[in-house]
């Protein structure tokens, strides 16, 4: 009798049901050298212990997009093994900070389903939360996801797509306990714009292209343990739909996070993932550009030291972006867009 796991099809998944994931994972100071390595980001407060105590913690945090891909990555054996794409993202949180040494599990409760009309694909959505090694929960995040029929000629479920929010409220947003952000020294977080600084309505080019390779995508996507076939397997993926490996969703975000330093330094971390789609593949040759544009900016109750921006952060391949592409006059989008990304960020006040 098989022993394996072919993972689950669009037809295995109900409403309501909630999955746990294996396998929990310790996120160690290499996985954060490794992450830095892979995206060069400079963000100060991950980088430097040292600054992080100056401001209240105990020691750098983990970035925050580490501890996405890591909770993310235990997912994808119970619910996009068998994907076709990821699709997008909403109401995510960051919940509490992780650090060196803590334990990462994640569950996910399906709440939305959705046969496509080639009856080849379902759309499944998902709330995937993981937990510290106390219980506590650090990120909670809705993904949705374009999963293979084991079975074309399989009755549909019901229809149920959840009512998402198109962004999350600035008073649900949770800030580091225990911090002071006034006492940051600037200059050694290389950017001298605070909160204030920012307009709503600014865009900001942040100028650096990043070329992808194959191989550092592939050491990403196995060291977040996603397992899923079309980032790996060229056997299969030579008879698929593009012809060969795309690159993992969360490597494009992080690399056009880690480009957004340039402009944006003090941004230090994410508070909230509202929105996401993953508007075309990447592959490896590929070079990654991205831009930003302040959509909101909003003081956070009880923190005179620190404010949110919330923003749009937009990456395109093989074309810099000096001249903000993005959509046309019918909302199509330029050719070169690969990420439409909407987020909160935290900046020192």
């Amino acid at each position: 009798m098989a022993k394996t796991n072919p993972g689950n099809f669009f037809e295995d998944f109900k409403v309501g049901q909630v999955l746990a994931h294996a396998t929990p994972r310790t996120v160690t100071a290499g996985d954060q050298s490794l992450y830095t390595a892979l995206y060069g980001t400079r963000f100060a407060l991950q980088s430097s212990d040292e600054f992080a105590k100056s401001i209240g913690f105990t020691t750098a945090p983990i970035d925050d997009l580490l501890t996405f891909h890591i909770v993310f990555g235990k997912s994808v054996p119970d619910v996009s093994l068998n994907a076709v794409a990821n699709l997008g993202y909403a109401e995510g949180r960051f919940l509490k900070p992780v650090f060196a040494g803590d334990t990462l599990a994640a569950t996910s409760e399906v709440i939305g389903l959705k046969e496509n009309s080639n009856r080849k694909t379902g759309i499944v959505y998902v709330r995937t939360t993981g937990r510290n090694q106390d219980g506590n929960e650090v990120l909670t995040f809705v993904r949705w996801v374009m999963v293979r029929k084991r079975d074309e000629s399989a009755a549909p479920p019901e229809t149920v797509i959840p009512d998402l929010a198109n962004h999350v409220a600035p008073s649900d947003l949770i800030t580091p306990k225990g911090t002071d952000w006034s006492k940051a020294d600037l200059a050694l977080s290389g950017s001298p714009y605070k909160w204030g600084d920012y307009e709503v309505g600014e865009k900001i080019d942040h100028v650096d292209g990043m070329t992808v390779e194959e191989a550092e995508h592939q050491l990403a996507t196995r060291a977040f343990q996603n397992t899923a076939k079309v980032h790996f397997n060229q056997h299969t993926e030579s008879q698929g739909r593009f012809g060969r490996r795309l690159v993992y969703g969360g490597h494009v975000i992080s690399l056009a996070r880690a480009l957004s330093f340039n402009g944006l330094g003090n941004a230090w971390a994410i508070a909230a993932i509202n929105a996401g789609t993953h508007v075309a593949p990447l592959f490896a040759g590929d070079t990654v550009y991205a831009w930003s544009e302040v959509q909101d900016k909003a003081e956070v109750e009880g923190r005179a030291d620190l404010g949110a921006l919330r923003l749009r952060l937009v990456a395109t391949k093989d074309q810099a972006c000096a001249a903000f592409p993005c959509k046309d006059a019918d909302g199509r989008y330029d050719p070169s867009v690969i990420l439409d990304f909407d987020y909160w960020a935290f900046l020192p006040r």
